[in-house]
Parts: C-alpha cells; sequence; structure tokens
C-alpha cells in the first residue's frame, strides 16, 4: 500500500497495530468514521489522528481521500468523493454567504452608523431567537469600547422600551428576515418618536428594512440543511456585525488619538 510508507518503523506499538488493521481491512475503510475506525481497531481517536500525522495527512478524511485516488477503480471508493464533495458544496455555501454580503455592503452606511452610534446617549439592541448570540456579542464590544448599550430579547420587553425613547437613543435589530414581529412593531415605534432605528437584515424589502433609518442587508442562501426548522445561518449577520463594529473601533481609536 503506496501511502504506508518508510515512516512505519517511527510508528509506536498502537500506531503499528492501527497501520496493520487498515492494510487487512482496506475495503471498509470508505464507510468508516473516525469513531468506528476507533472501536474496530480498538484505538484510541488521537492515536488515529497522530498515525495519520506521521504519514504526512492532515487527518483521517484527508488519508481516505488519498486513498481514493490510489483505488480509483474500485467501486467500494466512490462514496469518498461523494462524501468529500458534499463537505466541498457546505465550504463553498458559506463562503457564498460572506462574499456576497461583503459586497452589498455600502461604506457609506457604514459610516453613517459609525456616526449615529458614536453621538448616541444609548444604544439599544434588539434581538429574537438565534439572533440573540450576534446582539449579545455586540452589546460586550460596544461596552468594551466604553459606549453604553443595552440588549432586550424578551417580546413584552421590547415592545415596552420601544414605547419609552429618548430622541437621542439609537435603536439596532438584528433579524435575518426581517419580519420578525416584535422587532417590526419597534422599529414603528421608532419613527413615531422620530428615533433613529438601524437594522441588520438578510432582506432589503422586509418590514424592518423598509421601517429603519439605515439597514444592512446581506446575503442569504436559499437552501437549508434543516429545512423542517427556522434554524438558518446567521453567519451573514455576524459578517455585518463585525464588520460595523471594526468600523466603528477604527473610529473610537481616531478619535482618542487626536
Amino acid at each position: 500500500m503506496k501511502l504506508i510508507n518508510a515512516n512505519y518503523p517511527s510508528m509506536s506499538e498502537s500506531e503499528r497495530h492501527l497501520l496493520h488493521y487498515i492494510t487487512q481491512h482496506i475495503d471498509l475503510l470508505p464507510n468508516l468514521s473516525i469513531i468506528k475506525l476507533s472501536e474496530e481497531a480498538n484505538v484510541s481517536t488521537a492515536t488515529i489522528v497522530r498515525t495519520m500525522k506521521k504519514l504526512g495527512f492532515n487527518g483521517f478524511t484527508d488519508f481516505k481521500i488519498r486513498l481514493k485516488d490510489e483505488n480509483e477503480t474500485n467501486p467500494r471508493f466512490a462514496i469518498i468523493e461523494q462524501v468529500d464533495q458534499e463537505i466541498q458544496t457546505a465550504i463553498l455555501k458559506n463562503a457564498l454567504e460572506v462574499t456576497k454580503t461583503i459586497q452589498l455592503l455600502e461604506s457609506g452606511t457604514i459610516e453613517d452608523t459609525v456616526q449615529k452610534i458614536r453621538h448616541a446617549k444609548r444604544v439599544i439592541l434588539l434581538a429574537r431567537g438565534f439572533s440573540e448570540m450576534i446582539a449579545q456579542e455586540m452589546q460586550v464590544k460596544l461596552q468594551l469600547l466604553n459606549t453604553y448599550c443595552e440588549m432586550y430579547s424578551d417580546p413584552n420587553i421590547i415592545r415596552i422600551v420601544s414605547t419609552r425613547l429618548n430622541p437621542d437613543d439609537v435603536i439596532i435589530c438584528v433579524s435575518l428576515s426581517g419580519e420578525t414581529s416584535e422587532l417590526v412593531e419597534a422599529a414603528q415605534n421608532c419613527q413615531a418618536q422620530k428615533v433613529t432605528c438601524i437594522s441588520l437584515t438578510c432582506s432589503p424589502t422586509s418590514k424592518l428594512a423598509l421601517l429603519s433609518e439605515l439597514n444592512f442587508t446581506g446575503y442569504k442562501s436559499e437552501d437549508s440543511l434543516i429545512p423542517d426548522y427556522e434554524v438558518r445561518s446567521r453567519l451573514p449577520l455576524q459578517v455585518m456585525a463585525r464588520i460595523l463594529l471594526d468600523a466603528y473601533a477604527i473610529r473610537t481609536a481616531h478619535t482618542k488619538n487626536q
């Protein structure tokens, strides 16, 4: 077997045992995960990873892909290519969301938002569901930059807080769909009280986006790997939040140095 080369003598006893098992059960490898191989060969997953590293591979999956190349005429190894392609599809899906979201961002909107936050006496972050984690991270970073910031996720509190705003408040709503009812109501209250509402969404035509003074729009993939539930990736929102806060940190640092 070509993949097991001169590094064989440098192996420990458990690593030699693993290589022996692999050479004796080569046709079974395409269907084995690292956990299953660990059980079948009676070695730890750490031993498997260590052995693969000594053979010059990044891990067990990398080893199986190279194994496929050596056994391309063996139909048993076709599944490895299929799994590799599926993983590559997942990687490209996320890369597309990041790239297109960055392309959609406008420097003018970022600058205007930074200035709004800088001159606000109070920044209020509103989010529901999985978007709450992004809002929580934004809150911590703003606080670390000495910016007064509050964050609310309870629907009843959001409704009440949004009716008790001051003209120098800034509201930031984080919502993937831009249709979260409590946030839409909050944006309507902002308009009524002439308070700045900024939204991070993935739908420029959503109610929240249209009601907001400033809107960041990210790119959301149409396909969901868990279609039965509303658990779509918040990666576009994370990208927009990070860029906005990086820009704010830069402007804050410049102000201190002046």
